[in-house]
């Protein structure tokens, strides 16, 4: 079994950050919503171990990337209310690798994946810190704007198709509207990006953005 290697890691931005605590990580991620940074961080730092449990259980390749990304954008969502505790506490110390481990447990027990064929996930295409924050992105769009680019970008339709199908809807949107909303939609996407994820993994220069 492969490890992935993930780019992002070796980004100035991100290795600028590896020096830091999980402890400290941690803290900036919940002080800093609007930064992408943090969170990257420790993705790279603990993928190799969440890829290898995930591996071990998935039936399939697919599946194994397909349960990895929905792990992280699990962890993403828990990470704000975490607090890690340490052995002077005179409990069992909860670190971050362990409260990790049993997050992934938990995914491999509780997610159910859809067959291989039905999964349009990429891990080459999308890591899974940039597929968290696009979908966080996405959630800001107006329905109709999510819309016609999920069915653009997911199942590939064409303007022609998408049109018809918001026309059946109530729409009154012809195709060559839609190329002119698709276009709206990805401006509107990119803005609100988090300025240092754009830098990570588009390489803009954050002294422009």
């Amino acid at each position: 079994m492969q490890i992935p290697h993930f780019p992002e890691a070796n980004h100035p931005l991100v290795k600028s950050l590896f020096h830091h605590s999980d402890h400290e990580l941690l803290t900036l991620f919940q002080r800093y919503p609007d930064a992408g940074k943090y969170f990257t961080v420790i993705f790279c730092r603990y993928s190799p171990i969440v890829y290898t449990l995930i591996r071990h259980s998935a039936r399939s390749p697919v599946q194994a990337d397909y349960l990895f990304a929905l792990t992280w954008r699990h962890i993403y969502y828990e990470l704000g209310g975490l607090k890690l505790s340490d052995s002077e506490s005179g409990e069992e110390a909860l670190t971050m690798q362990n409260w990790l481990i049993n997050i992934t447990a938990f995914c491999i027990n509780e997610i159910k994946l859809p067959p291989t064929e039905a999964i349009h996930y990429s891990l080459q295409a999308t890591s899974p810190p940039l597929w968290c924050y696009v979908q966080q992105a996405l959630d800001q769009l107006p329905p109709v704007l999510r819309l016609i680019v999920l069915m653009a970008q997911t199942f590939h339709w064409s303007e022609t198709r998408i049109a018809a199908y918001l026309q059946a809807e109530g729409e009154a949107i012809a195709p060559y509207e839609v190329a002119n909303f698709l276009q709206e939609a990805y401006r509107m996407l990119e803005d609100k990006l988090p300025t240092d994820i754009r830098s990570i993994y588009f390489w803009e220069d954050l002294a422009q953005s």
